[in-house]
């Protein structure tokens, strides 16, 4: 089995164990949208190499060593997310396909350089936290922007959701991280917000880019 497709399943693992940490084989398959069949074939080799604690009927568990393997992963796609954007010029928007490509590269010598040139970054272009070589990541508190309350001003920090409908679409408002945005209405019908970004000109936005925006308040 290639390197890649099992990097994949330490990724999706990662990130499920972040989210909920009580992570099934149904979760998993549906995840990385494979038969559940091919979810325990590689669940079983996971576990051969001392990655994954995997019994039956049992949730599945990252070990100390399959959570450092899944950290390395993400850190060299974020870092390469932040290259593209910070020294190549791609759009935030643009990163992600490319990311997901390099990040199966094994070559540490390459991505200590990234991180060199980019200065030891914390964060990517989306505002998600990039493990340190250790696997630690960086804390940054934060809120989503749908549920703070009107009059309050906040800056955006972070994307709970980059998708890439929604990076061209916050792109078309000129909303990026670091971007202060004044809540001057939340609406009781339908949770959509009218904001200000920048002293700019109000502009709606619905409930679901409020939940994909997470913010920081200004002191």
């Amino acid at each position: 089995m290639p390197t890649s497709v099992k990097e994949n399943y330490l990724k999706a693992l990662y990130f499920l164990d972040k989210e909920d940490g009580n992570i099934s084989v149904t979760e998993l398959s549906l995840r990385l949208k494979v038969s559940k069949p091919t979810v325990n074939t590689m669940v079983k080799s996971l576990q051969d190499k001392g990655w994954v604690i995997y019994k039956k009927y049992q949730p599945l568990q990252l070990t100390e060593k399959g959570q450092k393997a899944a950290a390395r992963v993400v850190r060299k796609h974020r870092l390469t997310e932040m290259f593209l954007f910070k020294i190549m010029g791609f759009g935030w928007e643009e990163v992600h396909e490319i990311a997901e490509e390099m990040e199966h590269l094994d070559s540490e010598k390459l991505f200590s350089r990234m991180d060199e040139m980019l200065d030891y970054p914390s964060f990517d272009p989306h505002g998600s936290p990039i493990p340190d070589e250790d696997g630690n990541l960086p804390k940054q508190a934060s809120l989503l922007l749908a549920e703070v309350p009107n009059g309050r001003k906040v800056k955006v920090c972070a994307l709970a959701n980059s998708s890439k409908e929604l990076l061209t679409y916050l792109d078309e408002l000129q909303i990026q991280l670091g971007t202060i945005i004044e809540i001057l209405k939340t609406e009781s019908f339908d949770k959509s917000l009218l904001i200000r970004c920048d002293e700019k000109s109000p502009v709606v936005i619905s409930e679901k880019v409020g939940r994909s925006l997470l913010v920081r308040e200004l002191k």
